[in-house]
């Protein structure tokens, strides 16, 4: 049986997180696949994912993964990276594409009238690069990092859930929003963990040892 598997629908980041898994979780079994059978199987799943979302629940759908998936949503430790957290809502304004509807809300663009510091500073559209993130609860993935550590960031949509006590953490662009969230064996973040240096991989590290009491 596999320890963790790294879900495979031809959109994501599949190698850097799957190598970055492995330095910090070297005893464990580590698959990249699109296999539902080995989704079923595998004890923890990570669901990444980069690109457009409308073309990422497509491929999710027609590689056959979708019900595997929203299987594991429920069932084991279930980490989702960008759009894998994206996913997770029940829509997106990105294609006016549905999503998994597991959690409640829905993804939404940066909006260009907002996007000014208090300076009268213009803020870029993809938010790229390095950024604060403020846990809002404690939990288990956030063990050993601080509380204000920074993670990276690639995005032009985020997401607005109308369930506020499943936001694990904000960061702020340049207002506040939220990029973290959990609920029961889900925890999913809007940055990268493999590309967010020590504090990533401590998430991540976290994540493969994470028993959820569900």
């Amino acid at each position: 049986m596999i320890d963790i598997a790294i879900v495979d629908y031809g959109m994501g980041n599949l190698r850097s997180v799957q190598k970055a898994l492995e330095h910090v979780a070297p005893a464990a079994s580590i698959a990249v696949t699109s296999d539902p059978d080995v989704v079923r199987e595998a004890k923890r799943i990570v669901v990444p994912g980069q690109g457009a979302m409308r073309n990422c629940m497509h491929e999710l759908e027609i590689r056959g993964l979708r019900e595997a998936v929203m299987e594991a949503a429920v069932h084991k430790p279930f980490l989702g990276i960008c759009i894998g957290l994206q996913m997770l809502f029940e829509e997106s304004e990105e294609g006016h594409v549905k999503g998994l509807n597991i959690l409640p809300g829905k993804v939404v663009h940066f909006p260009a009238t907002a996007m000014t510091t208090a300076d009268g500073q213009k803020l870029k559209v993809p938010h790229m690069g390095w950024n604060q993130v403020y846990q809002a609860i404690k939990h288990p993935l956030w063990e050993g990092i601080a509380e204000d550590a920074r993670f990276y960031f690639v995005h032009s949509y985020y997401v607005e859930t109308t369930d506020s006590e499943s936001i694990a953490a904000r960061s702020n662009y340049p207002f506040p929003f939220t990029c973290a969230v959990t609920k029961d064996n889900i925890f999913a973040v809007q940055f990268h963990p493999e590309k967010s240096q020590l504090a990533g991989l401590t998430l991540l590290s976290n994540f493969a040892k994470w028993t959820p009491n569900f």
